[in-house]
């Protein structure tokens, strides 16, 4: 059983990133698309944190550690936008266009969520094994179990983002479009990528160019989810 002081170490890390998490939800307006992201990944984050703390993860302190490095790569790009650099192409299509008109609020989620789990998670996977000194078949439980608590969140955020039925002349588009990305197939994806970076991290060059493509392939299909339906 985790002790007490063990358990405060594992969610330290989440209640720091939560933190900034709130404080964007207070900082952005709500109809931009920075802040319908963010309250799905809010409200995410708030029942992982959760779930740590009531003994559902095998290894919490694990999955408190994968679940800010996590974060912190999100969060990383906001801030760099924020500040006049370049972020991940992963997460260009968000940033550069959160106030589009004719974009809907379930696809500035979507196409955050897509940036997220299509890049930063595999990379995350990697930095958080690389921390702890263990190869990522190690976390690979806790992992499936975040995908099987994601699994019971996506169905209610899907319903409470599509609109009503004052726009069901974009309904057949807009119900397409969300019904054309899977969580579960960018999951098991960013797991496949995962361990195909750690097999490369001895190879930097490499690496490097793997991660380019993977960035770079997940901000085109982010841009693709942003695509104005009206």
């Amino acid at each position: 059983m985790i002790s007490s002081g063990q358990l405060s170490s594992a969610t330290a890390g989440v209640d720091s990133v939560l933190g900034r998490m709130r404080a964007l939800y207070e900082e952005l307006p709500p109809q931009d698309g920075v802040a319908v992201f963010n309250r799905v990944y809010l409200a995410v984050t708030e029942a992982l944190r959760g779930h740590i703390a009531d003994g559902y993860f095998p290894d919490p302190y694990a999955t408190g550690e994968l679940g800010m490095v996590f974060a912190g790569r999100y969060l990383a790009a906001v801030d760099d936008d924020a500040a006049g650099q370049r972020p991940p192409a992963c997460w260009r299509p968000l940033l550069q266009l959160r106030g589009r008109r004719g974009v809907r609020p379930v696809q500035f989620a979507l196409a955050g969520i897509n940036a997220h789990v299509g890049h930063d998670l595999p990379m995350a996977v990697v930095d958080t094994c690389q921390a702890l000194g263990v190869p990522p078949h190690a976390i690979h439980r806790d992992f499936e179990r975040v995908g099987q608590m994601l699994a019971g969140l996506e169905d209610r955020i899907r319903e409470e983002l599509m609109p009503g039925a004052d726009v069901l002349y974009i309904g057949d588009a807009l119900v397409h479009l969300a019904g054309a990305w899977s969580l579960d197939e960018a999951r098991e994806a960013a797991w496949s990528a995962a361990q195909v970076l750690w097999g490369l991290r001895e190879l930097p060059q490499v690496y490097e160019a793997f991660t380019e493509r993977l960035d770079a392939g997940v901000g085109l299909v982010s841009r693709c989810l942003l695509t104005p339906l009206n």
